[in-house]
C-alpha cells in the first residue's frame, strides 16, 4: 500500500483539530486548514497534507510563534507593510490580502508587503481570495535559500514563487509557480516516493546534476552548497537567466520593499522566526473601466486558447487554473490519496499532541513508510 484515500472532510478534521491542540484559535486552525487542503484538493501535493511535519517541527523548536499578531507598521491608503512576528504564514498572509482588497475596493489597487513570516502554503490561495471578490491578485513570497542561480553552485534566492488570478468563465485565469524548476516539496514527495529526480532539476554540491531527492535536500539543509535550478534549467541557451530573474522580481516584491530577510538570510532558530517574506497586490479592474467586460474579455480569450490546433488530438488544452478546478471537483467527490509516509507523520503528530490516531486515520499499516529526509539528517548530526 504506497497511500490511503480519506474524504475531504476526514483531513479537515484532522488538521483543525491538530492545529488547535498546537495551540491555534479554532478560528486560526480552521484558516490554515483551508490551506493546505486547497493545495491536496488542487492536486498541488506539495503543499498540502505532506507539509504537516515541517509545520510541526517548526512550532516545536519555536521558530513558528503560535500566539504571534501581525502588526501594521507602516502605512498608506494604498499600501501597508506588515510585521508578522514569526507567526504562521497562512494566518499573517490572510490578514495582509484582507487588508490589501479592503484597500482596493476604497483606491482602487493596493499593495502589502510582509516580513518576519513563516511559510504560508499556495501563494494561489491568496490570489483565489481576490478572484472571488471580483478583483485581480497578484502574490509573491521569498523562501529559505534553494535556488541555484545561473553561473552559481551556492544557493542564494528562495523557490520564490510567483501567482497571479482574474476572474473568468468558465474558469478564472489562476496561475501558480515557483521560478525555480520545481519547489522543494516536490523533491519531499519524490523522496517519500523513492523516485529520481529528472536530470534538469537539481545539482549537488559540486555543482553537477543530481538526481537524488534525499541528497539535495541534505545540501539545502546542511547549507553544503547545491540545490534547485531556476526555470530555464542549467544554462542561458535554455533560459536560466529568465527563472532568475523572475526569482529576483518577487524578491524584491517580497523581502526588500518589506525590508526584511532575503532568502539567503532566513533564521532557523527558535523564537526568531523563518524569516519569510510575502507581497499582495489587488487591482480592481473597474479602475480600467467596465469590470464585466474585462472578465467577458478574458474569457473568450482564454477559450480561443483551448480553442487553438492542438498538437496531439487526443490531448486538450488547458489554461491555467482550468485542471486545478477539474481536479477539485473529482477530490471533493472521490477524497484525496495520501502516501503511505505522510500518513506515518500524520500518526506520529497525534502521539505528539495525545490525539486518537485510530479516531482520524483508522487503522494503517505504516511499516513500509519512507522517513523523513528531516529525520536522517538529524541522525547525521547525533552521530
Amino acid at each position: 500500500m504506497s497511500s490511503v484515500r480519506y474524504s475531504v472532510d476526514a483531513i479537515r478534521r484532522y488538521c483543525s483539530d491538530a492545529f488547535e491542540k498546537f495551540g491555534f484559535s479554532r478560528e486560526d486552525a480552521d484558516q490554515i486548514t483551508d490551506v493546505l487542503l486547497l493545495a491536496d484538493l488542487y492536486g498541488i501535493r506539495s503543499h498540502g497534507t505532506q507539509r504537516l511535519v515541517r509545520y510541526h517541527k517548526a512550532i516545536e523548536r519555536g521558530s513558528v510563534v503560535v500566539d504571534a499578531k501581525p502588526e501594521i507598521v507602516f502605512e498608506t491608503p494604498c499600501s501597508a507593510v506588515i510585521d508578522g512576528h514569526a507567526g504562521m504564514g497562512q494566518i499573517i498572509a490572510t490578514y495582509a490580502m484582507k487588508l490589501a482588497l479592503k484597500k482596493a475596493k476604497t483606491v482602487g489597487m493596493a499593495i502589502v508587503s510582509v516580513r518576519n513570516s513563516n511559510h504560508y502554503g499556495i501563494a494561489g490561495y491568496y490570489t483565489k481570495m481576490a478572484i472571488e471578490e471580483g478583483m485581480i491578485g497578484i502574490c509573491t513570497t521569498n523562501s529559505e535559500s534553494i535556488m541555484v542561480h545561473t553561473g552559481s553552485k551556492q544557493a542564494v534566492l528562495g523557490s520564490n514563487p510567483l501567482a497571479f488570478g482574474m476572474p473568468a468563465e468558465p474558469y478564472p485565469f489562476w496561475y501558480d509557480a515557483a521560478t525555480t524548476v520545481v519547489p522543494r516539496g516536490k523533491l519531499e514527495v519524490y523522496n517519500k516516493e523513492d523516485k529520481a529526480l529528472h536530470d534538469d532539476w537539481a545539482v549537488d554540491a559540486t555543482g553537477n546534476v543530481c538526481t537524488d531527492a534525499n541528497q539535495v535536500l541534505e545540501c539545502i539543509i546542511q547549507k553544503a552548497g547545491g540545490g534547485i535550478l531556476p526555470v530555464g534549467g542549467h544554462s542561458e541557451d535554455m533560459g536560466s537567466h529568465k527563472g532568475y530573474g523572475f526569482g529576483m522580481i518577487v524578491e524584491i516584491l517580497s523581502a526588500i520593499l518589506s525590508q526584511g530577510a532575503t532568502s539567503n538570510h532566513h533564521v532557523r532558530a527558535a523564537g526568531k522566526g523563518a524569516g519569510s517574506c510575502h507581497c499582495f497586490i489587488v487591482i480592481d479592474p473597474a479602475i480600467f473601466g467596465d469590470a464585466e467586460a474585462l472578465k467577458k474579455n478574458l474569457s473568450v480569450f482564454l477559450q480561443e486558447l483551448r480553442d487553438a490546433d492542438r498538437a496531439d488530438q487526443n490531448v486538450p488544452i488547458y489554461t491555467h487554473g482550468e485542471k486545478e478546478a477539474l481536479s477539485m471537483a473529482k477530490r471533493m467527490e472521490e477524497g484525496i490519496d495520501v502516501d503511505i509516509s505522510t500518513v506515518a507523520e500524520m500518526i506520529e503528530i497525534c502521539e505528539y499532541l495525545g490525539m486518537d490516531s485510530k479516531e482520524y486515520l483508522g487503522e494503517v499499516d505504516v511499516s513500509a513508510r519512507k522517513f523523513a529526509t528531516y529525520e536522517r539528517v538529524v541522525e547525521h548530526k547525533n552521530k
